[in-house]
């Protein structure tokens, strides 16, 4: 069934023949907004089958329920090590709590910024950068104009269906801007799609 963002993004040749492989995407709004940002921590560089495991043995920690972000920076980094976690990703997680705990994360908090002020603020945080806060914005915010322009799976989808070149980084994210503008109020959808070409999806949890 047609969606506004489906009719929209179809006048698009390449994103149309995506949608009619793939059908209707829909984005769910996240209320742990903490969790959320500490799994995509935990699954960043990992296929989705081990970041699973990681999550699952993550939230096992805490009776198979998800923690409070006091919980969280009260386990010992060592508890954290065990479940599979590298020193850097225990500092992050941890440092994504406190965060939470001393700025405030709530779901409520980050519905009043636009999508740049979200950016800004959640990547004080050391182990958060843009990338991260972007797939926070579409996965977990719903946001529905983000342009994840650094995304690799992106990149090489539009390569590929645009016949962009990267061999000038600059011209390459000029023309991958002017693309993407047509897509605009629905961008987040149209990287959905993009995604889904060859199997780009990056390994998030989605809690």
């Amino acid at each position: 069934m047609a969606s506004e963002y489906t009719v929209h993004l179809s006048k698009d040749k390449k994103l149309k023949k995506l949608i009619e492989q793939n059908g209707v995407f829909t984005l769910k709004k996240q209320k742990n907004v903490c969790t959320w940002l500490c799994a995509s921590i935990m699954s960043q560089q990992l296929s989705a089958k081990v970041a699973d495991v990681i999550y699952k043995r993550f939230l096992n920690l805490y009776q198979g329920i998800e923690p409070t972000p006091e919980q969280i920076i009260a386990t010992p980094p060592e508890t954290l090590r065990s479940i599979g976690l590298s020193n850097a990703k225990v500092s992050y997680v941890q440092n994504v709590a406190r965060f939470t705990v001393e700025q405030g994360m709530d779901h409520r908090k980050l519905h009043k910024m636009n999508d740049e002020e979200v950016i800004e603020y959640l990547t004080q945080i050391k182990g958060v950068g843009r990338w991260t806060v972007e797939m926070l914005l579409i996965f977990a915010l719903r946001r529905e104009n983000v342009f994840a322009i650094d995304d690799l799976g992106i990149q090489n989808a539009m390569i590929a269906l645009y016949k962009l070149d990267r061999t000038d980084k600059k011209q390459f994210r000029e023309d991958m801007l002017r693309v993407a503008q047509k897509w605009s109020p629905y961008r987040s959808y149209a990287c959905m799609y993009l995604w889904r070409y060859k199997d780009n999806a990056p390994p998030l949890k989605k809690t």
